[in-house]
């Protein structure tokens, strides 16, 4: 899934914890029954990409 252009979500590395939903400045995320729905407005501060425990989100290629 990707976040924007900018940053994107494995869904094969995610466990859906909601870490990055939390940390999000901009409020882009939301956890939905196993999965992680991104609405537009990503700034890439990369706050989720820090904070995720499984290294799931990684920066896009702009």
């Amino acid at each position: 899934m990707e976040l924007g252009v900018k940053m994107i979500i494995s869904t094969e590395e995610c466990g859906y914890c909601g870490a990055c939903v939390s940390v999000c400045p901009h409020n882009i995320l939301e956890l939905s029954e196993m999965e992680i729905i991104a609405h537009e407005g990503c700034e890439e501060c990369a706050f989720c990409m820090v904070v995720c425990p499984l290294g799931a989100i990684k920066r896009g290629e702009k």
